[in-house]
């Protein structure tokens, strides 16, 4: 796993880059957030969706929710960007467009439009 720093609008962002998945389980996104954090001090993380457990797009598994509360806890923003068009759950389109009418956590299709999304948004 690497970590790069991308810095907009005097904000920086900590995009994620793996060969792998990073994000498993609850105690894998725990140790994400804290090795940016020690690695960077960045509190913004843009990640591709390739990146996390298939089940977290699965609502009723209770991953995202548990994840996404760990994060905001602790400080955290994420902007998750990929191709969500093969879902067809209405339960996390609905999550998805709430979300990004937020100000913590964010769907995106692009890296571009992650970074952009966690620089342009005031909490």
């Amino acid at each position: 796993m690497q970590i790069q720093k991308i810095k907009r609008n005097n904000t920086e962002t900590a995009h994620v880059v793996s060969d792998m998945p990073v994000i498993t389980d609850t105690q894998s996104a725990l140790d994400l957030i804290m090795t940016v954090d020690y690695e960077t001090g960045v509190k913004n993380i843009a990640i591709s969706k390739e990146l996390i457990a298939e089940r977290f797009f699965i609502l009723s598994s209770g991953l995202a929710g548990e994840i996404l509360q760990k994060l905001v806890n602790y400080g955290f923003r994420i902007a998750i960007y990929g191709d969500y068009s093969s879902y067809t759950s209405k339960p996390l389109k609905d999550f998805i467009y709430e979300s990004n009418n937020g100000h913590d956590i964010f769907f995106t299709d692009t890296l571009e439009k992650a970074v952009e999304k966690l620089t342009a948004t005031e909490r």
